[in-house]
């Protein structure tokens, strides 16, 4: 089984919609590499599966709602379903991964797997991400057979590969299992109000927005937003916003490289062509025309 091609497909919700696998064998393998570079992170997004990510060089910088952590080389790193998360080198990683569904570990809903290990991992409010430091060489090793498994699409490999995972999420119960009492009725509030703050910027972000519109979309203190969004992310609201509108004019500029720079602004949110040239160039270290010019230059 190839590996798939690493690509970030999201609703207005931060939902990712690209498939992992398929439904005979829903897991997929990705290879990438990130800097620290401002524009060359993996944004925030969130899937229904699992996500075990190994660093093979270099260290990663992994976020998930308030928790920052560095995986270093040869780290594993375990992602619980539905969580929000973005990463970025720290300063350079090369990682692997595999996103798989919680089926392919318990095989259906009423087995015994998933009522006394994995739904618990699925609902536990304190489990968004966990880095298996403690049983690193073991995890790392797993990872190692099942990912090379799927990659050279070895003999049976998804017999290979489901063995390895579950040893993998074993580790990662073991690592929670006196969390596993607490109660998970209610979704984690700052999670809830993120998430909707992320969907409202990509859906408006050619608009005039503020703090206060921003503020108002969670029904909170203007204080409280910028709070709960700072926890999270390490970044103001409007920060996201600025970064958000560079990163989708830079896709503009290469898929209408016709089309005037002034408009292209205009159409990202930016009132001013001139600010919205210097505010390119903190975030790219190039002008919109160099960026368009090298992007062609390439492909």
């Amino acid at each position: 089984m190839a590996l798939q091609k690493c690509g970030l497909n999201r609703n207005n919700k931060n939902k990712e919609l690209q498939p992992h696998g398929s439904l005979e064998f829903p897991c997929a393998g990705y290879e990438s590499t990130h800097t620290n570079a401002i524009c060359d992170f993996i944004p925030w997004h969130w899937h229904e599966e699992f996500e075990v990510i190994h660093i093979v060089e270099g260290s990663m910088k992994l976020q998930v709602l308030s928790e920052t952590f560095t995986i270093h080389e040869g780290e594993i790193a375990v992602i619980n379903a539905n969580a929000l998360h973005c990463a970025s080198g720290d300063p350079y990683c090369k990682l692997q991964s595999l996103v798989f569904s919680p089926l392919l570990i318990t095989g259906n809903v009423n087995s015994a797997f998933a009522s006394r290990y994995i739904l618990p991992l699925i609902s536990c409010t304190r489990f968004s991400g966990i880095v298996l430091k403690n049983k690193k060489a073991s995890a790392s090793n797993c990872f190692s057979i099942a990912f090379e498994a799927l990659k050279n699409d070895a003999f049976a490999y998804e017999f290979t590969v489901r063995e390895q995972l579950g040893h993998i999420m074993l580790a990662t119960y073991s690592e929670l299992e006196p969390q596993q009492t607490e109660s998970c009725i209610h979704q984690n509030i700052n999670s809830v109000r993120v998430a909707a703050i992320l969907s409202f910027i990509e859906q408006h972000y050619p608009e005039n927005i503020t703090l206060f519109n921003i503020a108002e979309i969670v029904n909170v203190s203007e204080r409280e937003t910028l709070r709960c969004f700072k926890k999270i992310t390490g970044e103001s609201p409007i920060q996201y916003l600025l970064k958000y509108r560079l990163i989708q004019s830079a896709s503009v500029l290469t898929e209408y490289p016709d089309k005037n720079i002034s408009i292209v602004a205009e159409e990202c949110g930016f009132d001013s062509p001139a600010y919205y040239t210097k505010k390119f160039k903190e975030f790219y270290l190039c002008s919109p025309r160099e960026y368009r010019q090298v992007h062609q230059a390439v492909f």
